[in-house]
């Protein structure tokens, strides 16, 4: 019988990320996990979260994105992955994500003393919330956002409600690196293209569709960053500061803008050191 079956519940989690994958691994689970402990204790959050609800949110943070490929779904369904064609092209690494992150639940018998109720319920949430990180939904987790602040109806006292939030704050964990300090955010963004990046080579090798963000000789780290923060990053972080309204999420905007300016200037710098080796390169024609 295992004596500590949080410890060797952490350590499966722990084993089951890659830790060959640059991005997607047990670091940005930590990661992930430390954001979303920040925001279940925003005190618009605070005051109104469950037990159980911060049991699942961080839950779901650790095991958002276990035994990730590496690569995208994109890549999975044009290679015809085993698991493409098992979720059926739907939020395929998701799907995966939860399904791994339940067996462990299972196999470690973290919650053995649950009713059947209990693990039935832990299970579907830890789904509902892991789904809802799929970035394919941002524009419809940030529609219904939006609509439920601007009509004043958020009521966190209503379970689903609560719920509805948590899927939010963690959709905000999973993203947050842009709204870390400078030096941090740059580490995080630089791992990520790498990641993509490598996926390039191999859909080059095999002289598949190259990607979106993932053509090394197209994209850049800045450019690359400077889409993500304004149209994925920024749009969701300012809705969540509506909601919780803290000197923490005026912070993360704050550190937002300061990271995009600086990768408009990194990308100010290379399109002019190109345009003076092109120049170069001419007049030695």
């Amino acid at each position: 019988m295992v004596k500590f079956p949080f410890s060797f519940y952490a350590v499966m989690v722990q084993e089951d990320y890659h830790r060959n994958n640059p991005y997607h691994n047990a670091v940005h689970a930590a990661d992930v996990t430390q954001a979303m402990h920040c925001y279940l204790k925003e005190a618009k959050f605070a005051e109104s979260v469950s037990p159980w609800d911060i049991l699942v949110g961080l839950l779901a943070a650790a095991t958002h994105d276990m035994d990730h490929p590496g690569v995208n779904q994109p890549f999975l369904i044009k290679t015809s992955h085993h698991l493409a064609n098992l979720y059926k092209n739907t939020s395929v690494l998701e799907n995966h994500h939860w399904r791994s992150a339940v067996c462990i639940l299972h196999e470690s018998k973290l919650f053995s003393h649950f009713s059947v109720e209990e693990s039935y319920q832990i299970e579907r949430q830890l789904g509902s919330l892991i789904l809802a990180t799929d970035i394919s939904r941002q524009n419809e987790f940030l529609s219904q956002l939006q609509t439920r602040l601007d009509m004043s109806d958020l009521y966190l006292n209503d379970a689903c409600h609560r719920h509805f939030m948590l899927q939010i704050a963690l959709k905000c964990a999973d993203i947050s690196n842009p709204c870390r300090p400078w030096e941090l955010s740059k580490q995080w963004s630089e791992k990520v293209s790498q990641e993509f990046f490598h996926q390039g080579d191999i859909e080059r090798k095999y002289k598949l569709d190259i990607s979106k963000l993932c053509d090394r000789h197209t994209e850049t780290v800045a450019n690359i960053q400077i889409g993500f923060i304004t149209y994925v990053v920024k749009p969701l972080f300012v809705e969540w500061s509506r909601f919780t309204n803290s000197t923490l999420s005026q912070t993360m905007l704050g550190h937002l803008s300061l990271n995009n300016a600086s990768w408009k200037g990194l990308l100010q710098g290379q399109t002019q050191s190109g345009e003076e080796t092109d120049s170069v390169c001419r007049e030695q024609d």
